[in-house]
C-alpha cells in the first residue's frame, strides 16, 4: 500500500462538490493519504484580532475551502468507501464565530444584529490537547474534519454547506476523531472524496454555526467494501457505533438515524426490529449532530459496551 501526501493549494482547493472536476490525486483501495487543509474560510494567514479579515485562498468563496477530489481507483456505485481517520492534528490557531447573521436561530436568541457578533480567537496546543481564547477560557480539543463527502450525483456543482444522505459532506459529527471510520456509500465512479473544515473542538449541535475552526493535518486510510453492516452513512468510532439522519425536518432526520440503528442492532444480535427498537430505547442515545447548515443532522450513538451479551 502507498502513503500519499498532499496539501491544499490554489490548484487543488475546491468550494463545491462535483464529479466534473479532475481528481487532484488518485489512490488505490487500502492506500493512506496525509492531507493538510486550511480552515473552512480558507484563510491564508492567522487572524490578528477578532473581526479582522485576512486574504482567503478562494475568493469569492461559495462554500467551505476544501481539498479534492481524491479518486479511489475502481470505486463504483453500490460499494461503500471506508474512511479511517488514523491521525488528526490541528494547526496552532483557530476561530469561532457567533451571532451577527440573520438566521432563525440567531433571531430567537436575540443575536441577529451585526453588532452582536462575538468572535473568539484560539491558541491551539495540539500536544497538550487544549485550546485557549482571548477571554482566557479554554477547552479540551478533540480534532475532526467537519466535511468529508462525495458528489451527490455525477453532474453539476453542489453546495458544501448542507449534509446529504447521498454523499455526506458537511456532517460535523464530533465523534469522527482519530480511530473512527466513516462509511460513505459510493455515489459516483472513483468515489471522488473531498475533505476539509478542520475542527479542533466542537459540542454536539455546533450551535453558533462554527466550531474551533482551524487548519488540520489528517492522515486517513481509504478502503472499499462491497457490503456494509447497515445502509446509508454510518460510522464506527471510539465512542461507539453511529448512524446518521439528514433532513430539513428534524423528525425525519431523527427517524432515519434511529431506523438505521435499529437495523444494526437487529442484525448484530439476531433479533427482530421490535426487540431491537426496545434495546435502542435503553442502550442508544439520540443526539443533534448540528443545527447550523440548512439541514438538521441527527445521529444515534450506541456505545460499544452498551449491550451486554452472555459470556460463552
Amino acid at each position: 500500500m502507498t502513503h500519499h501526501r498532499i496539501a491544499t493549494t490554489e490548484d487543488n482547493a475546491v468550494d463545491v462538490f462535483t464529479a466534473e472536476r479532475a481528481p487532484v490525486l488518485t489512490v488505490e483501495p487500502g492506500d493512506t493519504v496525509t492531507v493538510h487543509t486550511l480552515d473552512a474560510a480558507g484563510y491564508t494567514e492567522r487572524l490578528p484580532a477578532p473581526g479582522v479579515e485576512v486574504p482567503t485562498l478562494i475568493s469569492p468563496r461559495r462554500g467551505h475551502c476544501l481539498l479534492g477530489p481524491i479518486a479511489v481507483s475502481g470505486a463504483r456505485p453500490g460499494q461503500v468507501l471506508a474512511v479511517r481517520f488514523d491521525e488528526l492534528v490541528p494547526d496552532d490557531w483557530g476561530y469561532t464565530a457567533s451571532g451577527g447573521v440573520d438566521t432563525e436561530l440567531n433571531r430567537a436568541l436575540g443575536l441577529a444584529d451585526p453588532s452582536s457578533r462575538g468572535p473568539l480567537l484560539w491558541d491551539v496546543d495540539a500536544s497538550a490537547g487544549t485550546a485557549r481564547n482571548q477571554l482566557g477560557l479554554g477547552v479540551r480539543t478533540a480534532p475532526f474534519l467537519g466535511v468529508v463527502g462525495l458528489p451527490p450525483e455525477p453532474t453539476g456543482e453542489h453546495s458544501t454547506i448542507p449534509p446529504r444522505s447521498a454523499g455526506g459532506g458537511n456532517i460535523d459529527c464530533r465523534e469522527l476523531v482519530a480511530g473512527a471510520t466513516l462509511y460513505l456509500p459510493v455515489t459516483v465512479p472513483d468515489a471522488l472524496l473531498t475533505v476539509g473544515d478542520g475542527h479542533a473542538a466542537q459540542g454536539d449541535g455546533e450551535v453558533s454555526g462554527t466550531a474551533v475552526e482551524c487548519g488540520m493535518t489528517t492522515t486517513m486510510t481509504l478502503s472499499l467494501l462491497d457490503a456494509a453492516p447497515v445502509a446509508g452513512i454510518h460510522a464506527d468510532t471510539p465512542a461507539g457505533r453511529i448512524t446518521f439522519g439528514f433532513d430539513a425536518d428534524l423528525n425525519t432526520a431523527t427517524t432515519t438515524a434511529l431506523d438505521r440503528m435499529v437495523d444494526w442492532i437487529a442484525a448484530e444480535h439476531g433479533i427482530g426490529r421490535a426487540e431491537a427498537l426496545a434495546m435502542a430505547s435503553v442502550a442508544a442515545s439520540m443526539r443533534i449532530t448540528q443545527v447550523a447548515n440548512r439541514t438538521w443532522g441527527v445521529h444515534a450513538l450506541l456505545a460499544h459496551d452498551a449491550i451486554l451479551t452472555q459470556a460463552r
